[in-house]
């Protein structure tokens, strides 16, 4: 019989896959912290999970709803402040981040400020930064969660809340950010991206099962460029779903009902 998943809990499982045990990750609610979840109770069980508001590596019985929440630090190593989160952020002891945003551009650069009108007078206002500027700017790899669409994918961010490649080749460390940080990964529903080496452009490393290289350009604002071997994204286990529909989040705030 085959397997049964939505969209979501695609990109959640695929995302958690990335995650290996001992690494260290900043994390906000929602699928990120979803797939961070799933990673905890089914191969990296060393995953130190951060949240900004300052929980260090908790055991998440269930999905907290803010990171404020006190399911958040449920188990935690310890419970300090945002300012420490930033800090080790900064200091470079954290591996990963997951973010999103309402815009994210060929370089991985993400608006979660607003769109339309002026920073003063948006015609939309977003909640961004949050910490999304500093968890960009300073863990080693940023790795995005998105739905693709082209007026999510656009050719140039309205405003740019996190950093990614700038302009692309060596623009971010010229801007003084550290070297060897920036965009890794974007997992959306119909695909997987990465970023080429040299040009730091966008480019399509695997296609989700039901699309096709066609459906992700055809919703995306910008030319995406192609890896040289294109594989197909391995849909979700049995035992994934298991876990983040019985384990992970069982009243389904993120995966939906």
């Amino acid at each position: 019989m085959k397997v049964q998943y939505n969209s979501m809990e695609l990109m959640i499982c695929v995302a958690a896959r990335e995650l290996e045990d001992g690494s260290t990750l900043a994390v906000g609610t929602g699928a990120p912290c979803a797939a961070a979840m799933l990673a905890q109770k089914l191969n990296s069980p060393n995953l130190a999970i951060m949240f900004e508001a300052g929980s260090v590596s908790p055991q998440l019985p269930e999905m907290p709803i803010s990171v404020g929440d006190s399911r958040a630090s449920h188990k935690a190593v310890m419970v300090s402040t945002m300012g420490a989160i930033m800090e080790t952020c900064s200091r470079g002891y954290v591996d990963y981040t997951f973010l999103g945003g309402a815009q994210i551009d060929m370089y991985g650069n993400l608006n979660s400020t607003y769109i339309g009108g002026t920073h003063a007078k948006p015609k939309v206002r977003f909640p961004g930064s949050g910490g999304a500027n500093d968890f960009g700017s300073f863990c080693w790899k940023m790795m995005v969660l998105t739905v693709q669409d082209a007026r999510r994918f656009v050719e140039k961010c309205e405003f740019i809340t996190t950093p990614g490649w700038l302009q692309g080749g060596n623009s971010r460390y010229e801007a003084g950010l550290p070297e060897g940080t920036g965009p890794y990964k974007v997992f959306t529903n119909m695909a997987v991206m990465d970023f080429e080496p040299e040009s730091k452009r966008m480019r399509i490393i695997s296609i989700n099962p039901g699309y096709s290289i066609k459906d992700v350009q055809d919703n995306c604002g910008f030319e995406l460029l192609k890896a040289p071997k294109i594989t197909e994204t391995q849909p979700p286990t049995e035992i994934e779903l298991k876990i983040l529909r019985e384990e992970v989040d069982p009243r389904r705030y993120v995966i939906g009902r």
